[in-house]
C-alpha cells in the first residue's frame, strides 16, 4: 500500500525565480525503510518537509502529495501530528519542556488523551528506548545522544504511521549515532513504522534501507533498491559519500554482488587476496602556538567539572581534531582556549590571532544578507565565495539557506577576520562528503594557519587532520597522529580502517588504498 505519493511535484520559495524541487514523482510504501541522499543544497530537506504540511514552506507549489490516497493538503492537525513524525537535525531544537517525562507526554497530552492512558503509553515507551531510569531527570542534563533519542521516544509515544527524519545524527557522536540508528531499524522491524531518512552518514543507514532515493538538484535522479541507487550515481560528485565498503569496491573493480556492511567487505578482500603496504605519516612542525596546561572548569560552582586538569598544545600549521562524546566538554575546551570562558585553574598560552567557529552558525549572522555580513568584516570576499560555491547566495538571507550552505557562508565569514589560528566546532555538520573533502583540501592549503577541529566526523578527521585526540571525563585520554590513532580503536575509527584491519596495514581512509 501507497502511503506518500508524489506526483509531478515543482516548488520555488517565495521571493525566487529558480525552483528548488522539479518534477517530483515518488511513492513510498507502508512498512518501507527509505534513506533519501543528495549533495548539499539539493532540496532534500524541502523535499522532506512537504510531506508534513505544518512544517510545508512558504512558496509556489504544483503538483500533488498524496498521504494514503487522499491529498496531503486536506490532513487535519490532529492527524498529521499524530500519524507524520518529525525528528529534526538539532536535539536542541525540538524539546519544548524541562522535564523527560513531561516531553515524553507533551504530545499525548495535546492529543487529548486521558491521564491513564498518558502514563501508560509514557511507561511504554520509556523502557522500549532505555528511559526509565533518566525519567526525572531534567533535559538540560542529558547529553545530545539522549536528547535526539528522547525526541525519538516523544514522537513514537504517538504511535505515527511514518517518521520523517531530517539528518537526526548530524550533530552525535559515533557511538551515539549507532545507537540512534539502531533504534530505528528496531521501531521499523518490530512496530512496522515507516522510515524516510534524510542523511549523509550513509555508512550504517544502506545497509539497513529497502531503498534509496538520490536527489540532484531538486530532482529525483535515482529511485530503487540501494545497490542499483549506488551503480546510478558512480562517478558522479556524490559517489564519496558513499560508504567506503562501497567506494573500496568500486575502484578496484571487483566482482560479486555490491557489499554494503563491514563483514561483507571485509569477505570480499580476503577472497581477491588484496593486500598493501603500511602507509606514513607527514613530518609536522613541533613549534607550539597554542597551549594548555592543568585546566579545571564548571560552569557553576555547584555543578561538577567539565574540563579536569586538561592540558594541550598546538604546533604551527598543523589540523588538531578532538574527538569525544556528545557532552564530554569538547566546546568548552574551544570557549577556553579562546578566552570565552575563564578556567578556575591553570593557564592557556596563546602567541597568535585567534577565531572561533561557532557550533551553530547562526549565532555569526546579523545582517539581511550574507553579502551585507560578509562586507561588515572585509571586502575582499568575492575569491572565498567562489570557492565555497556561495557566489549564487549572496543576495540570500542567511536563516534561508540550507544547513550545509548556512556552514560555508560561517566559515568564510570566520576566515574574513584572517586569523592564524582557527578554532573549528563542528564544521562538517550538513555537508555531503565532496564539501568536506573540498573544506578540508582548503584547510589544508592555508599553511600558515594553525587549526583545531572538533568533530563527531571520524572519516574527515582521518583524511585531513595531523593528530587526534580523544577527550573523556575532562581531559584527553589518548592522543596520537591521525593514522596511529584511528588504527588504534575498534569504534572511534573508520569504515576502512575495520574493513581492512588484519588485510591492510595502516588503511584508514579509502584514499590509503588507492595508493598502495
Amino acid at each position: 500500500m501507497e502511503l506518500f505519493s508524489v506526483k509531478n511535484l515543482s516548488f520555488t520559495y517565495a521571493g525566487q525565480t529558480l525552483p528548488a524541487l522539479r518534477n517530483i514523482n515518488l511513492d513510498i510504501l507502508s512498512g518501507e525503510f527509505v534513506t533519501v541522499f543528495g549533495e548539499s543544497g539539493s532540496s532534500k530537506t524541502t523535499l522532506l518537509k512537504m510531506l508534513k504540511p505544518q512544517l510545508s514552506p512558504r512558496g509556489e507549489q504544483s503538483g500533488e502529495i498524496f498521504f494514503k490516497g487522499n491529498k496531503i493538503s486536506e490532513l487535519n492537525n490532529l492527524e498529521s501530528a499524530s500519524k507524520i513524525g518529525f525528528i529534526a537535525q538539532n536535539p536542541e531544537a525540538q524539546l519544548v519542556t524541562d522535564k523527560v517525562y513531561s516531553e515524553l507526554s507533551f504530545g499525548l497530552e495535546n492529543l487529548g488523551k486521558s491521564r491513564e492512558s498518558i502514563r501508560a503509553e509514557v511507561a511504554e515507551f520509556a523502557s522500549y528506548f532505555g528511559l526509565a531510569d533518566d525519567f526525572e531527570r531534567s533535559v538540560n542534563e542529558l547529553s545530545g545522544g539522549e536528547k535526539q533519542l528522547l525526541n525519538l521516544a516523544s514522537v513514537m509515544a504517538m504511535n505515527p504511521e511514518v517518521l520523517l527524519l531530517d539528518e537526526p545524527t548530524s550533530m552525535l557522536d559515533p557511538i551515539s549515532a549507532m545507537k540512534f540508528i539502531t533504534a530505528l531499524k528496531r521501531i521499523n522491524d518490530e512496530l512496522g513504522t515507516t522510515v524516510i531518512i534524510v542523511e549523509h552518514r550513509l555508512s550504517e543507514l544502506l545497509s539497513i534501507s529497502d531503498r534509496a532515493v538520490y536527489i540532484e538538484d531538486g530532482e529525483v535522479k535515482a529511485c530503487g533498491n540501494v545497490g542499483d541507487v549506488c551503480a546510478a550515481v558512480k562517478g558522479k560528485r556524490i559517489e564519496k559519500t558513499l560508504p567506503a565498503v562501497v567506494r573500496v569496491f568500486n575502484k578496484l573493480g571487483l566482482s560479486g554482488e555490491l557489499p554494503l556492511t563491514v563483514r561483507d567487505g571485509r569477505k570480499i578482500l580476503l577472497k581477491n587476496n588484496i593486500e598493501c603496504k603500511n602507509n606514513s605519516d607527514k613530518e609536522i612542525n613541533t613549534d607550539t602556538v597554542l597551549s594548555a596546561k592543568n585546566l579545571w572548569f564548571r560552569y557553576n560552582r555547584s555543578d561538577r567539572d567539565v574540563l579536569k586538569c586538561f592540558s594541550f598544545s598546538l604546533r604551527k600549521g598543523e589540523i588538531y581534531a578532538l574527538l569525544g562524546a556528545n557532552g564530554s566538554g569538547k566546546s568548552t575546551v574551544l570557549w577556553a582556549l579562546s578566552g570565552r570562558v575563564k578556567p578556575y585553574r591553570g593557564k592557556v598560552r596563546c602567541s597568535e590571532r585567534l577565531a572561533v567557529f561557532p557550533q551553530n552558525p547562526r549565532d555569526l549572522f546579523v545582517k539581511e544578507s550574507i553579502e551585507e555580513d560578509f562586507k561588515s568584516i572585509n571586502n575582499s570576499y568575492k575569491e572565498l565565495c567562489e570557492r565555497f560555491n556561495l557566489t549564487d547566495l549572496l543576495s540570500r538571507h542567511p536563516y534561508d539557506l540550507s544547513g550545509g550552505e548556512l556552514q560555508r557562508a560561517a566559515l568564510v565569514k570566520v576566515l574574513l577576520t584572517q586569523p592564524q589560528i582557527l578554532l573549528l566546532d563542528e564544521p562538517t555538520k550538513g555537508l555531503d562528503f565532496a564539501a568536506k573533502e573540498e573544506l578540508g583540501a582548503f584547510l589544508r592549503e592555508i599553511t600558515d594557519v594553525s587549526i583545531v577541529v572538533v568533530t563527531h566526523d571520524l572519516e574527515f578527521a582521518a583524511a585531513f587532520c595531523d593528530r587526534c585526540g580523544l577527550l573523556f571525563d575532562g581531559s584527553i585520554t589518548s592522543e596520537n597522529s591521525a593514522r596511529a590513532f584511528f588504527t588504534g580503536n575498534s569504534f572511534y575509527t573508520t569504515q576502512t580502517a575495520r574493513l581492512t584491519r588484519g588485510i591492510v596495514d595502516g588503511a584508514v581512509t579509502v584514499e590509503d588504498i588507492y595508493e598502495a
